[in-house]
């Protein structure tokens, strides 16, 4: 929700709060970018009779509050409730739109378990990392507790390694690299790749001793090829050019930082 949002409708005193971001937002116009952008968070306490009362009071669009509130209570086509507010404000160009509608076709053609773990993804993308840590973690019991092919598809258990990988980059966010470092070994665990196998030994390498560190690599039997590519990131990453903090903006820095931390724990 970053990005410059043009308005073409008025901007509201109040605001309407968006629960699955966190955010509040003032005019259509964000509510909009929010269903095109994070289609996989929209829910009910979206699509709410709050929303119909800011539409119409707030919002002065008193005609989509109509035509919207006979849909909220049943809740089952999310494209019908999303295309009218779209729609209103002309908010999408023609090619735009016909991206979107294939974008809700795909949502339509996902698993539960696909959806889900699409909205722990766009939970981690807008920084509200407890929420998307518990929707992983949730999902994972899930998957792994269910039968194949009866409870959930087969296929959704490829989606295992996904999850692990994405919950570990979930906690490392949160400075909790011993988690992480155990998420991403449970995803290396699940595909035996190189690449999951280098994330896991950078986060090892993060909380451990050299000494250790070294003697993991030798307990695995980590390649030559596998060491190189872990030390060029580590290398990567020393070479990167340490932004310069100047005391008059310590005070402004600790806010924004807390600010953060609060959003994405929910504290």
């Amino acid at each position: 929700m970053g990005d410059y949002i043009l308005c073409q409708t008025r901007r509201a005193e109040k605001p309407f709060y968006l629960q699955p971001v966190r955010l509040n937002i003032y005019s259509v116009e964000e509510l909009c970018y929010f269903l095109v952008n994070d289609l996989y968070l929209v829910d009910s306490s979206v699509f709410c009779e709050g929303l119909a009362e800011w539409l119409e009071n707030e919002a002065g669009l008193s005609k989509l509050a109509v035509r919207l509130r006979p849909k909220l209570s049943r809740y089952t086509d999310i494209q019908e409730l999303i295309y009218p507010v779209l729609k209103e404000i002309n908010y999408l160009t023609y090619d735009e739109m016909k991206k979107f509608s294939a974008a809700i076709q795909v949502y339509h053609n996902e698993s539960a378990c696909m959806r889900e773990r699409k909205k722990g993804d766009s939970l981690a993308r807008n920084g509200i990392l407890a929420d998307a840590i518990q929707v992983y973690q949730d999902l994972i019991h899930r998957i792994e507790k269910a039968e194949p092919g009866r409870e959930i598809p087969e296929s959704d258990f490829s989606l295992i390694p996904v999850l692990y990988h994405n919950l570990g980059c979930a906690f490392s966010r949160l400075f909790q690299m011993e988690k992480a470092a155990e998420c991403f070994w449970e995803a290396y665990r699940w595909t035996g790749s190189n690449e999951d196998l280098c994330t896991y030994m950078l986060a090892y390498r993060s909380i451990k001793t050299p000494l250790e560190y070294q003697s993991r690599l030798a307990e695995l039997g980590v390649e030559e090829e596998v060491r190189k590519e872990i030390n060029d990131r580590l290398d990567d990453f020393r070479r990167r050019p340490e932004r310069q903090v100047y005391i008059q903006d310590i005070d402004e820095i600790l806010t924004k930082l807390t600010e953060e931390y609060h959003r994405s724990t929910g504290s």
